[in-house]
């Protein structure tokens, strides 16, 4: 009974477990030799270079929100065009000066969904929203150097300095998750909307949302929440993965701070991508939201070849709770499973 019930807790919590060379307990003398050279030498020029990537893409937003209600709606135009540009251009960069020197894209070929002439459908509709797992807070770097779309963020998140900013030229979708009157259409309501507007607009951003709701290991899927899947607009799928043979650049259960210094600290970090085909839903799935989401997750699991799990959100913080308090956790289950104390 013992045993079933590890096995039970391993299964439940396997995609928030760290698994990585400073995730066993004790660091070889070799890394620490390795995080004391880089802590005097690259990782002094990643947060200046940073720091100024920062600093300059603050005065172009600023430079081109002069003049402009950016409370009221979106940027277009000029205006836009310099913001996504030079964005893009910059997020590349500052995942450059990060370690990913390179990042490896792939496009998927769905044999099913090809048309008489062998290439894919022309686009019959452009899709409103940009649905990926979650891995890391680098996956957002990553989408805004590619398609620069927007989010879904807190209203808090607008009024923070330069970040605020920022947020509010990338067009993001700011929500007050507590408060839903019949003014406000709740947090479904409006991404529904914006995905719409995004489907139907060229000229709005498209939507960018991470279905699981939380960030894993990068080798499970976790079940999808059905809000971008809502209005049953098409949707562009994207499978995202961070190869490593030191530390692992995935934010599942380490604090902030360790993990940041650690990846200044490792000179080459490696992302590969997966972009698959716009997935368009059928009736069926238009009409159920949840096997439209059920159906998405089953692709992009296939194509990333990552491994089903029925965790989420609650597990992850009751994992999280015992890697704060490892007394408990060892009265649980063996200390062998909880692999990282880093929190």
């Amino acid at each position: 009974m013992e045993d079933q019930t590890i096995t039970e807790l391993e299964r439940t919590y396997a995609p928030f477990i760290r698994r990585d060379v400073y995730s066993g307990g004790k660091i070889p003398f070799s890394e620490i030799a390795l995080l004391a050279i880089a802590l005097f030498t690259i990782v002094p020029i990643r947060l200046i270079i940073g720091m100024w990537l920062i600093s300059v893409y603050y005065i172009v937003c600023r430079l081109c929100t002069w003049f402009w209600d950016l409370d009221r709606c979106f940027l277009v135009g000029w205006r836009r065009e310099v913001v996504v540009r030079v964005g893009r251009f910059l997020c590349r960069v500052f995942m450059f000066v990060l370690g990913f020197y390179w990042i490896n894209e792939y496009y998927a070929i769905l044999h099913e969904i090809k048309d008489e002439k062998g290439g894919f459908h022309e686009e019959l509709e452009r899709p409103g929203v940009i649905v990926s797992n979650h891995v890391s807070y680098f996956d957002i770097l990553y989408h805004m150097s590619d398609s620069f779309p927007s989010f879904v963020a807190k209203v808090s998140v607008s009024k923070l300095p330069v970040v605020g900013l920022i947020s509010k030229c990338l067009g993001c979708i700011f929500v007050q998750r507590e408060t839903r009157t019949s003014e406000l259409l709740g947090v479904s309501g409006l991404v529904t909307e914006r995905i719409e507007e995004a489907r139907l607009n060229r000229h709005c951003p498209i939507v960018m949302i991470f279905p699981e709701g939380t960030t894993t290991n990068g080798d499970y899927l976790l079940p999808f929440k059905t809000g971008a899947f809502l209005g049953g607009a098409p949707v562009l799928p994207i499978f995202i993965k961070y190869p490593h043979q030191r530390f692992s650049p995935a934010w599942e259960s380490i604090s902030g701070v360790p993990h940041a210094f650690l990846v200044l600290c490792q000179l080459i970090n490696y992302m590969d991508v997966i972009k698959l085909p716009v997935y368009y839903p059928s009736e069926n799935e238009k009409r159920n939201p949840q096997i439209y989401a059920n159906n998405v997750r089953k692709l992009i699991a296939h194509e990333g070849k990552l491994i089903f799990s029925d965790s989420g959100l609650a597990e992850k913080r009751d994992y999280l709770a015992m890697l704060r308090s490892p007394w408990e956790a060892d009265c649980i289950f063996p200390s062998t499973l909880i692999d990282n104390k880093d929190e």
